[in-house]
């Protein structure tokens, strides 16, 4: 049986560059050769695809800090010629492959939030994730909670602020609505990227500063007490839940560090140690929350479990992390799935749904 071609992406035009590296090495280093002839293209800081080598492409591959992209002198592009996607030189638009299906494991702003996916189905080819219009509401704190809110699922009560509030929002308010401590963050972002915890007003502004380092809205959210609780997603008309895994920060909160640099940042239990019927509830509310925002291919849902098991719904990663350390195939290992089969299932799930969109009438 032939293999299939496969381009894997990796880097990014993202703060979370780094850790699309360290997933997508993890990916490529699990993905069965004998299934796939696999291709694999570095996207550098500042957008530009290049072709890189298949086994020698990351330098610090053991250090997210200073992880990077080797050097390439051949950059490339996506190229359609009638029913056929190919890999091109972007320099004598030489063929450099024929694309079956690729896979983006990229993380953040122009990876998962519909641009690169927009591409995509420009350029008709099979990828894996979730779709377009997925992939910007979910990567869209502020959009996907307004879904979630409508679907009847619990969320924490929120203040937007933006360009047009951002001078004038009061703290004084911000507190009298949601309390403290508050949490400010990115509302298009994720890893943790741009966020901070909120005790006092001096920190408030600190926080609304960073928060807008990394994007034109930001999210202000009241604090849950309670554990966070995630649940892994996988399938397209008919998506499956994973066992329900908890994380418990030994850091302020789940930050960036804890999740990528200390090893003593967070502890994970898998499966969780909460009472079935709550795990249930949790697996169900995941399915109904990746269904709302009209999700396909993979998705991890966090939740807050509070004290007396009730829970809130905190956000969607719609191109969750993959590295070795990673919840979402630790979740669906411990559920019975193994890394390589987990890959395997991505990778026809974004074909059934490829050949689904190919079957579709364009001219009437």
């Amino acid at each position: 049986m032939a293999r299939l071609h496969l381009v894997v992406l990796l880097g990014g035009k993202s703060p979370e560059h780094n850790i699309s590296l360290i997933s997508g090495n993890s990916v490529i280093q699990a993905l069965d050769k004998n299934k796939y002839d696999i291709t694999v293209v570095g996207i550098d800081k500042l957008g530009n695809w290049w072709l890189q080598e298949r086994d020698f492409y990351i330098e610090n591959a053991d250090n997210p800090a200073q992880i990077a992209l080797l050097p390439s002198k051949t950059p490339v592009e996506l190229d359609v010629e009638g029913d056929k996607t190919r890999l091109i030189n972007r320099m004598n638009l030489e063929i450099i492959v024929e694309i079956d299906a690729i896979f983006p494991v990229l993380h953040g702003a122009n990876g998962e939030d519909g641009v690169l996916q927009g591409y995509f189905r420009m350029n008709n080819v099979a990828f894996v994730g979730v779709d377009v219009m997925a992939s910007a509401v979910g990567m869209d704190k502020d959009m996907s909670k307004r879904l979630w809110r409508d679907a009847g699922i619990p969320i924490a009560d929120y203040v937007i602020a933006d360009l047009t509030n951002q001078k004038t929002l009061q703290y004084t308010e911000v507190v009298e609505k949601l309390g403290l401590p508050l949490f400010v963050k990115p509302a298009n972002a994720g890893s943790s990227v741009g966020v901070s915890k909120v005790e006092d007003e001096t920190s408030f502004y600190a926080a609304l500063d960073t928060a807008f380092k990394y994007d034109r809205k930001v999210l202000i959210e009241e604090a849950i007490e309670g554990i966070e609780v995630e649940c892994a997603i996988l399938g397209n008309e008919y998506p499956e839940a994973s066992v329900v895994g908890a994380i418990m920060p030994t850091d302020v909160f789940y930050s960036y560090e804890a999740k990528y640099i200390s090893s003593t940042g967070a502890r994970l239990m898998i499966p969780a140690d909460i009472p079935s019927e709550i795990s249930n509830h949790i697996r169900k509310t995941a399915i109904l929350a990746f269904k709302a925002i009209g999700a396909e291919g993979l998705s991890r849902v966090d939740f807050f479990l509070r004290p007396d098991f009730s829970i809130v719904l905190n956000e969607i990663n719609t191109m969750p992390g993959f590295t070795s350390i990673s919840m979402y195939p630790k979740l669906w290992a411990a559920t019975g799935l193994s890394y390589s089969d987990l890959l395997d299932r991505l990778i026809a799930l974004a074909l059934s749904r490829h050949q689904q969109l190919q079957s579709l009438a364009v001219t009437h």
